[in-house]
C-alpha cells in the first residue's frame, strides 16, 4: 500500500468512526469511504516559493458568512494541461507550514462546488510541496455546521485538478 493509499483509508477510518468527524450520525450510518481520483503523479509539484508578493493581511469569507484572517506568504509557478498557473498560499502566523485553499475547472462538477484546501510544508531550500493528491473537502462540504474559508479570487484555476478529494456522496443519495 502506498503512503497515499494509507492516508486515504486512515481518514476514511476517522470519517467513519471518530467523536471528531465532520459527519453526521446520519451520514456515518450508509458511510463506506470518500471518493478521489486516482494518484496523479504529475500534480505533486515541489516549486520554489516566490516571497516577492504583497504580504497582504487577507479577510477571507467562509461558508458562514463569517470571515477568517491570513496572511499571504507566496506564490508558486506551476503547469498543468499546459497551461502556467500561479498559486498563491497564505499562513495564519506559522509562514512555514502554509495553507493553499483553491478552486479549479472541477469546482462543482466533480469536486465540491466551494473548492479544496491543502497544506504545503516550507522546506530550508524555499521550495513547497503541494501535492494536489493530498487535496481536501473542507468541513462544510458534509455538514453546514462548519464555516469555512472560500478560495479567494487569485486561487480559481482555470485549469482542472484531477487529483485528490472528489465531491461527497451523501450515503442514500444515490448518487
Amino acid at each position: 500500500m502506498s503512503e497515499l493509499e494509507d492516508f486515504r483509508q486512515q481518514k476514511d477510518e476517522v470519517f467513519r468512526q471518530h467523536p471528531e468527524s465532520p459527519l453526521t450520525p446520519e451520514q456515518k450510518q450508509g458511510f463506506q469511504r470518500l471518493r478521489y481520483y486516482p494518484e496523479n503523479p504529475a500534480l505533486s509539484v515541489r516549486a520554489f516559493l516566490d516571497r516577492n508578493v504583497s504580504h497582504d493581511v487577507l479577510e477571507m469569507d467562509t461558508s458562514t458568512g463569517s470571515k477568517q484572517t491570513y496572511t499571504r506568504e507566496g506564490k508558486i509557478t506551476f503547469r498543468v494541461d499546459d497551461q502556467e498557473t500561479d498559486l498563491y498560499l497564505y499562513s495564519t502566523g506559522d509562514p512555514h507550514e502554509l495553507f493553499v485553499p483553491f478552486r479549479d475547472a472541477t469546482s462543482g462538477k466533480e469536486t465540491y462546488g466551494a473548492g479544496r484546501y491543502l497544506e504545503a510544508p516550507v522546506a530550508q531550500d524555499g521550495t513547497v510541496l503541494v501535492d494536489f493528491n493530498y487535496a481536501y473537502n473542507p468541513y462544510c462540504a458534509y455538514n453546514e455546521r462548519w464555516s469555512c474559508p472560500l478560495p479567494p479570487l487569485e486561487n480559481r484555476l482555470k485549469a482542472p485538478i484531477r487529483a485528490g478529494e472528489m465531491a461527497f456522496d451523501e450515503p442514500g443519495s444515490g448518487h
